[in-house]
C-alpha cells in the first residue's frame, strides 16, 4: 500500500489512483455540506455505525474539571463505539513546527522534548516539493516511534487547491494525532478537514484526531465563536502573528500591543468553549531575553502553550509555560481548604486574608491540571508553606545574601 502510494504521489497520479475513494469522499462531502450546521448538536457522518446519534455540543458539567487544557467541545464523547472522539486532554505547552521537506530534521525532529511536533506541508515547503513532502511526512509518521509527543500534520489551507491531496495522504496514517489547519476562515473550514477524517483516516484510529485551528485573519478573528464550536474534533486555536499583521496591514513591534485585540480574542475565545489558545511565534529564536518575556506575557494573557521554530526555543518554552513553584503550592493550599469549608457547610473562606470563593477555586484547580499533565509533582503541606514563605520570585533573604528556589517547572521541563 504505501509503495503504491508512494508511486502515485510520486508521478502525480494519486488522484487517478485512488479515484473511486475520492469520488465517494466528495460525494460525502457535498451531502455533509448540506446538512451539518451550526447548533448544539453534531450529526455523525453516514460512514460512521452509529448514524442516528449525536455529539452533543454542550461543555463539561463541572467547571472544575475542564481545567481549560483541552478536551472540551473535542473532549465530548457522546457516541458509543469507536467513533467518539477519544476525552483525553493532550498538553501542548510548545507547538513545534518540522519541514516536511527537509529529511534531516524529520529525523531529528523526533528527539525533541516538544509536547507537539508538526509536520509541515504548508509554508514550509516549495509549491515543486508538495508531492515529495506528503510522502516524507506519511513516512516520518509511520516509522515515528516517539510516544510523548503528540504528532500532527499541518496542511494546506482549504481553498489553495492542495488541501485534498494533503488529507487523502496523512490521514491514513495511524499514528496521525491531530490536523493543524492553517488561515482558517469560517467553520467550513473545519467542517470539511472533520469530515475528510470521517472518510479517509482508519476506522480504529480516527476517534484521536484532532484538528487545532489557526487564526490568521481580521475575518478568522471576527468568526472565533463559529471556528470554536465548529465541530468536536476542535481542541485549539493558534494565534498566527505574522499572517495576522500582514492581514491588517500592522507594524510589527517587540512589544506587540498591535496584535493584543486579535490575541486576547483568541484567548477568550478559546477558554469560553474548553479549547487551548497557544500563542505567536517568536522570530528572534536566538535571543532568549525576548522569548522569555514573550512566554511570560503569553501565559498572563492566558495562553497555555507558545509555537517555536528553532529547537533552542523548547526548553524556556516547555519552563515557562508550567505554573510556578509558588502558584502550585498556593492553589493546593486553596482547594484543600474549600473542600475542608465545604464539608462544614462553608462557602467563601478566609486564606491569608484574603477571601476565597469559587471563581478563584476554579483558578486552583486549573493550576493543579497543569502541574499534573506536565509532570510537576503537588507539594506536601509542609513544603508548600516553605515554598509559600519564599514568595513568587522564589528568593529568600539568607545570611549573606540570597538563595534561589530550585524550581519543579525547570525540572519538569
Amino acid at each position: 500500500m504505501l509503495a503504491a502510494l508512494r508511486t502515485s504521489v510520486a508521478h502525480g497520479t494519486f488522484r487517478r489512483a485512488h479515484g473511486t475513494a475520492m469520488v465517494c469522499t466528495q460525494s460525502a462531502m457535498t451531502a455533509f455540506r448540506s446538512t451539518r450546521h451550526l447548533s448544539t448538536s453534531f450529526p455523525v457522518p453516514a460512514n460512521d455505525t452509529n448514524s442516528g446519534s449525536s455529539v452533543s455540543a454542550s461543555s463539561p458539567g463541572s467547571p472544575l474539571a475542564s481545567g481549560g487544557v483541552g478536551g472540551g467541545a473535542a473532549g465530548i464523547g457522546g457516541v458509543d463505539g469507536l467513533n467518539a472522539i477519544e476525552p483525553e486532554k493532550r498538553i501542548r505547552r510548545s507547538i513545534f513546527y518540522v519541514p516536511g521537506s527537509d529529511e534531516r530534521k524529520l529525523k531529528s525532529s523526533l528527539s525533541l522534548a516538544a509536547d507537539c511536533l508538526v509536520y509541515d506541508l504548508e509554508d514550509g515547503v516549495a509549491h515543486n516539493r508538495k508531492n515529495i513532502a506528503r510522502e516524507m511526512v506519511f513516512d516520518a509518521l509511520e516509522a515515528s516511534e516517539h510516544r510523548k509527543a503528540e504528532k500532527a500534520v499541518r496542511i494546506n489551507a482549504v481553498g489553495s487547491g492542495l488541501e485534498f491531496d494533503d488529507l487523502n495522504v496523512v490521514l491514513r496514517s495511524s499514528r496521525l494525532q491531530a490536523i493543524v489547519i492553517p488561515k482558517v476562515q469560517s467553520a467550513k473550514d473545519i467542517q470539511f478537514v472533520s469530515q475528510m477524517v470521517d472518510s479517509v483516516a482508519p476506522f480504529i484510529t480516527r476517534k484521536n484526531v484532532r484538528i487545532i485551528a489557526s487564526i490568521e485573519s481580521a475575518l478568522g478573528v471576527m468568526n472565533l465563536k463559529e471556528i470554536a464550536t465548529a465541530d468536536p474534533r476542535v481542541d485549539a486555536l493558534v494565534f498566527a502573528a505574522e499572517d495576522y499583521c500582514a492581514d491588517l496591514g500592522l507594524t510589527r513591534t517587540r512589544e506587540g500591543m498591535e496584535m493584543l485585540y486579535g490575541r486576547s480574542a483568541i484567548v477568550t475565545a478559546a477558554h469560553a468553549y474548553g479549547l487551548q489558545a497557544i500563542d505567536l511565534v517568536c522570530m528572534d529564536y536566538k535571543n532568549d531575553d525576548i522569548l522569555k518575556e514573550e512566554c511570560e506575557f503569553g501565559r498572563r494573557m492566558g495562553f497555555l502553550g507558545k509555537q517555536a521554530v528553532h529547537p533552542r526555543q523548547l526548553e524556556i518554552i516547555q519552563r515557562c509555560f508550567l505554573p510556578t513553584d509558588h502558584e502550585i503550592a498556593r492553589a493546593a493550599d486553596i482547594s484543600e481548604g474549600y473542600q475542608e469549608h465545604s464539608k462544614r457547610g462553608v462557602g467563601a473562606f478566609n486564606y491569608n486574608g484574603k477571601v476565597i470563593d469559587l471563581p478563584v477555586v476554579k483558578w486552583a484547580e486549573k493550576i493543579i491540571s497543569r502541574a499534573r499533565q506536565g509532570g510537576v509533582a503537588i507539594p506536601s503541606a509542609e513544603e508548600r508553606q516553605r515554598i509559600l514563605k519564599l514568595g513568587p520570585t522564589g528568593v529568600a533573604t539568607v545570611e549573606g545574601g540570597v538563595a534561589p528556589k530550585k524550581d519543579n517547572a525547570a525540572a519538569a521541563a
